[in-house]
C-alpha cells in the first residue's frame, strides 16, 4: 500500500514538475519572442542623427534627444524623492510601530493604492500639481505624480524584504549594545537591500513604461531642457512612451514607433544593471 502511495505521488510530482517547467518554457519564448520583434522591427531604424535631433515639424525632421533626457529627468527626479519615503515608510511600519491593527489598515490601503489605474494618478495629479500646487504641464508636475504612483510598490517590496530578515540579527545587535537604528542600518538593511533594489527596479519600470499619467502632467514637448531647467514649474516635456503613442496613434510612423520601443527596452535594461550593480556594491561594503 505504502509503495503504491509513493508510486502515485511520483506520478503527480511528475506531472506537477512538468506543467510547472512548460508554463515557465512558454512565458519565456513569448517574453523572448515580444524582445527579438521590437529589436528586429525597430534597431534597423535607429540612426545617430535620431538620438542626437529632436523633431520638427518645419523641416520634416524627426528625432529623440529631448524625449530621451526627458525619460531621465523624470526617473532621476521620481527616484530622488520615492526611495527615501518609500523606505523610510517601510522602516516605520516594520521596525517601529507598535499598533498592529492600524498597521494592517495602512497595508491593505497601500495595496490598494497600487492596483488603482495610472489614468486616475493623471487625472489627480493635473488637479493637484498642475492647477492647485500651480506646478503647470511639468515635468517635476508628472515626476510627483509618479512619486504617488510608484510610493506603494517601494513600501510593499522593501517591507516584504524586511519581514525575511532573522529577528535573530535584530536580538544581536541589541544585546551588544547597539541602539535600534544603528542595529537596523548595519545589520537590517543590508540583508534587506535585494529587496529595495527589486522594488526600485519595479518603479523604474512603471516610470519608464507611464505615458497615460504623463499626459496629464508633463505634457507633449519636445524641447531640450536642462537638468535645472527640467524641475522648474512650466516646463514640460514629452517622455519616451509619450512620444512612442503620438508617433504610432498620432501620425502613423510606425517605423520611428518601433525605433522608440527597442531604445527603452534597451534603456530599461541597462537601468536593471546598474541597479543590480549598485546593489552589489552595497553589500560589498557593509
Amino acid at each position: 500500500m505504502n509503495e503504491k502511495i509513493s508510486r502515485t505521488r511520483k506520478i503527480k510530482c511528475a506531472i506537477m514538475n512538468a506543467l510547472i517547467w512548460s508554463a515557465a518554457g512558454v512565458i519565456c519564448l513569448i517574453l523572448l519572442g515580444i524582445i527579438l520583434y521590437i529589436l528586429g522591427k525597430g534597431l534597423p531604424h535607429i540612426s545617430l542623427k535620431l538620438l542626437t535631433s529632436k523633431p520638427s515639424l518645419l523641416n520634416e525632421t524627426t528625432g529623440i534627444l529631448p524625449n530621451i533626457l526627458n525619460t531621465l529627468y523624470i526617473i532621476l527626479m521620481t527616484l530622488i524623492i520615492v526611495l527615501p519615503l518609500g523606505v523610510g515608510s517601510a522602516i516605520y511600519l516594520n521596525e517601529y510601530a507598535k499598533k498592529k491593527k492600524l498597521v494592517r489598515t495602512i497595508e491593505l490601503a497601500i495595496e490598494t493604492l497600487a492596483g488603482i489605474p495610472s489614468i486616475i494618478y493623471g487625472l489627480v495629479g493635473m488637479l493637484i500639481f498642475v492647477q492647485f500646487c500651480s506646478l503647470g504641464t511639468s515635468l517635476i508636475a508628472g515626476s510627483l505624480t509618479l512619486v504617488i504612483m510608484t510610493l506603494p510598490t517601494i513600501i510593499r517590496t522593501t517591507q516584504e524584504s524586511l519581514k525575511t530578515v532573522p529577528d535573530s540579527y535584530r536580538e544581536g545587535g541589541l544585546a551588544l549594545g547597539a541602539g535600534k537604528w544603528y542595529m537596523i542600518r548595519t545589520a537590517v538593511l543590508p540583508s534587506a537591500i535585494d529587496g529595495i533594489v527589486t522594488g526600485c527596479i519595479l518603479s523604474v519600470g512603471r516610470i519608464v513604461g507611464e505615458s497615460a499619467a504623463l499626459l496629464f502632467t508633463a505634457g507633449m514637448a519636445n524641447e531640450v531642457l536642462g537638468l535645472f531647467d527640467a524641475v522648474m514649474p512650466n516646463n514640460a516635456g514629452s517622455t519616451l512612451t509619450v512620444s512612442l503613442y503620438m508617433y504610432a496613434k498620432e501620425r502613423g510612423d510606425f517605423d520611428t514607433a518601433f525605433a522608440i520601443a527597442a531604445v527603452l527596452l534597451i534603456l530599461t535594461f541597462g537601468l536593471n544593471l546598474l541597479a543590480k550593480f549598485a546593489a552589489r556594491k552595497l553589500r560589498k561594503g557593509q
